[in-house]
């Protein structure tokens, strides 16, 4: 009886336990990990199969199962880090766990894994661009005239122009898309938000964490750049306007730039179609602290 007890509660506890699966999400990725013996799949279409079922045995479970982007290279360099055999299932253990806590990750919830895969992905676009901004801004340095951190200075007057942003808004849903023309390639960052009975706008904090990093970059390194809002309201057109970011300030964007903005695609620049009973307009006024920035560097 007492034996049958103990099983009990360790089911009971092994429900509580979250685990984290490491996802070759495409087929080159997959050939890479195939040098390794210990690695026992020598087909994509199979490791997916078995990877979805695996999940959903978990989650019949009462488990709860993150989702993490496997990376080889990572992998590797990991392994060489730590003096790991990267031919050894612990070492592929070891590294998945240090994906759960510092690289992108989606909870399994239930959705075959073609749905899950571009989330993932965007989570891992949206990591790699956060930490690239954060990089960068950190090692801008001080101010020769005034010896105020840059990039910190560029953060906190970035933080303003958002609260500001989202306060003049319309009501509703709030898309807003930041862009800015880094080299080798513009970073873009999406901030969503949703208000609260009391019209408060809610946010993700990681996400307004990474639009704000990025629009910092902007303020900091001087590059062009732009936002981009998106309003959504029951029984009324969407909104869409946006501004221009000159050095530390915003510059409001007429209908016909915001148009032309909106319908151009900023990564390839092909023309994008634009949607019918949307409202293409100016933006409102942040009044004039908000279009002014504070000293220049």
């Amino acid at each position: 009886m007492a034996h049958t007890h103990h099983l009990t509660m360790r089911r009971v506890l092994r429900r509580e336990i979250a685990g984290t699966i490491g996802l070759l999400t495409d087929e080159q990725d997959f050939t890479a990990m195939r040098r390794y013996r210990s690695f026992a799949f020598d087909d994509h279409a199979t490791y997916l199969r078995q990877v979805e079922a695996l999940l959903r045995t978990l989650a019949a479970q009462g488990g709860h199962t993150a989702i993490a982007l496997f990376d080889p290279e990572e992998y590797a360099e990991f392994c060489a880090e730590h003096r790991l055999e990267p031919d050894d299932p612990g070492s592929r253990t070891r590294f998945t766990a240090e994906l759960a806590s510092t690289g992108a990750t989606v909870p399994y919830d239930g959705r075959p894994l073609d749905d899950l895969v571009p989330d993932l992905i965007d989570e891992a676009v949206r990591l790699a661009t956060w930490e690239y901004a954060t990089t960068r801004l950190s090692h801008i340095g001080a101010c020769a005239s005034c010896g105020e951190d840059i990039g910190r200075a560029a953060f906190v007057r970035a933080s303003e122009l958002v609260v500001r942003i989202l306060k003049a808004s319309d009501p509703g849903r709030k898309h807003l898309v930041c862009s800015v023309s880094t080299e080798p390639e513009a970073l873009v960052a999406v901030l969503g938000a949703d208000d609260d009975p009391t019209g408060t706008p809610r946010l993700d904090e990681a996400e307004a964490l990474e639009f704000t990093t990025v629009l910092a970059l902007g303020i900091a390194t001087g590059c062009p750049g732009g936002l981009v809002m998106r309003t959504s309201a029951p029984g009324k057109p969407d909104r869409v306007y946006g501004w221009r970011l000159r050095g530390e300030s915003l510059e409001p964007l007429t209908a016909a730039e915001v148009f032309d903005a909106y319908c151009t695609d900023v990564v390839s620049g092909d023309l994008v179609s634009p949607e019918s009973g949307v409202d293409y307009s100016v933006p409102p006024d942040l009044d004039d602290e908000g279009l002014t920035g504070g000293h220049a560097h």
